[in-house]
């Protein structure tokens, strides 16, 4: 048979997925290694999506979604960033990975160059790889608790650099870029002409430190305006499932999206719209829930870590713990989280499914329930 496409071919395998995939074949093992929101749906969400398929309206909504919901969605943006923005530039999407390939697609042609931060989700490269894009990985170092430094970004910048991606509250990190760094981060962007793709799919979920959005800082004026922003309800109201986001784009682009958005999914199902609608003008109860149950997890979690004394990055959002393992790794932490879930049944992400600095470093995910998180954090080996 002919070969597969050559940038097909050489799409690495999600270290996340490989020992996810083993530790679900894996009887009584606890899994820690991923970031799925374990609380039921709230039923007014539930039912909005229900009721949309029980009158039949299960037809083509436009390219851009539901007027209602593309509203929403500005609105929640506009109180919570205080970014002036209108639902014309709210695109509904089919998740935040469709998003990300939304905005690629959009912004990137074969061997320009894409930054990307190390460690960051490993979607980022995956995805700039099938558009042939080059990711160039910045570095995000734990002397500087893995927070972007604007020069070490700024050595990688080349003529054929056009989108600095940016991600905060960090997959897998837990870090929050502050407002300073990112009004800075703009400013670089500004300078060498690039756009921003901005990742915020965690962006309900920090604490005791904003959230701000690059999208605060972003010029209103067509054609001077270069930042997108990505968001998804998966793990805001844990709509994994329903495949249910938005892209925020710069002024001036609407023809040029609904072009792509046409080309990739046309549009968004319908039942996943409604019940996002649900979810967006309905109680906020199930966010502000999920927020205490992670903070208490990561407060409960990193006791643990602490008393074994496993360094790790205290989480400032998202839903992930950070920690060092090298004492135990030997250098290769892929193997040694396959070799620990075989000894002691608990899995957690590698740090090198996140690039080449997370060797000898874990995400711990902190999303389940309290009792098997702590009991698979208390297996790990203590440093001495």
């Amino acid at each position: 048979m002919p070969e597969l496409a050559a940038h097909v071919r050489n799409v690495p395998v999600n270290q996340i997925r490989e020992i996810t995939e083993a530790a679900w074949a894996t009887p009584g093992a606890i899994v820690l290694s991923i970031g799925e929101p374990g609380f039921a749906l709230p039923r007014h969400v539930l039912d909005a999506g229900i009721s949309c398929l029980d009158r039949d309206e299960t037809n083509y909504t436009p390219n851009a979604g539901i007027p209602a919901l593309r509203e929403a969605f500005a609105a929640r943006f506009r109180e919570q960033q205080g970014a002036d923005i209108g639902p014309e530039r709210v695109y509904v999407v089919d998740g935040a990975q469709q998003g990300l390939h939304f905005a690629m697609s959009l912004l990137l042609s074969p061997g320009d160059g894409i930054l990307i931060p190390n460690p960051g989700y490993p979607t980022f490269a995956m995805t700039s790889r099938l558009l042939h894009a080059v990711p160039v990985q910045y570095p995000l170092y734990p002397h500087n608790d893995f927070q972007p430094h604007i020069e070490d970004i700024e050595a990688l910048i080349t003529p054929r650099t056009k989108v600095l991606m940016l991600n905060s509250p960090s997959n897998p990190l837990g870090a929050v870029i502050s407002e300073d760094t990112v009004r800075e981060l703009v400013d670089l962007a500004v300078k060498h002409d690039l756009w921003i793709i901005s990742d915020e799919c965690y962006e309900a979920f920090t604490f005791d430190v904003p959230h701000v959005s690059p999208a605060r800082f972003d010029s209103d004026v067509p054609g001077e305006a270069r930042v997108f922003t990505s968001l998804t309800l998966s793990k805001t109201y844990g709509l994994t499932g329903l495949r249910i986001g938005a892209l925020i784009c710069p002024p001036g682009l609407e023809q040029k999206m609904n072009n792509v958005m046409e080309s990739i999914v046309s549009c968004v199902a319908s039942p996943s719209q409604y019940a996002a609608l649900a979810a967006l003008t309905g109680p906020q109860d199930y966010v502000s829930t999920a927020r205490e149950h992670y903070r208490s997890n990561r407060d409960a979690a990193s006791a643990v870590l602490a008393d074994r004394n496993i360094p790790f990055l205290g989480a400032q959002g998202a839903f992930y713990l950070w920690a060092d393992v090298s004492h135990v790794s030997d250098g290769d932490v892929r193997t040694w989280v396959r070799k620990f879930l075989a000894d002691s049944g608990v899995s957690f992400a590698p740090g090198t499914a996140f690039g080449s600095i997370g060797e000898g470093w874990i995400r711990i995910a902190l999303c389940g329930n309290q009792k098997d998180l702590l009991d698979g954090v208390s297996r790990l080996p203590a440093r001495a």
